[in-house]
């Protein structure tokens, strides 16, 4: 019975290890179908901007206006967290 209970304690890390190889497995897949999809999507913008040059030039505007929207918010936000302490 004494060589028994080794087997199974091998046995259940094994398991153990294959659970969470096949985990890990998934969480890279995953990872790496959000990875597609960006370049895709990437791939898709490069195209639609060469196509239509102005459509890049209102991009970064839009891009320009978020990134001072977001500065602002920041500074609103630190004021607010400030004036709580």
């Amino acid at each position: 019975m004494a060589k028994s209970e080794p087997r199974e304690r091998n046995y259940d890390n094994m398991v153990k290890m294959l659970e969470d190889l096949n985990r890990d497995l998934e969480k890279l897949l995953e990872e790496m179908e959000k990875l597609s999809v960006q370049a895709t999507w990437m791939a898709y913008d490069m195209v639609v901007m060469r196509t239509n040059p102005d459509l890049a030039n209102s991009m970064r505007r839009l891009e320009d206006a978020f990134l001072n929207c977001k500065e602002e918010m920041e500074k609103n936000w630190q004021e607010i967290h400030i004036q709580r302490l």
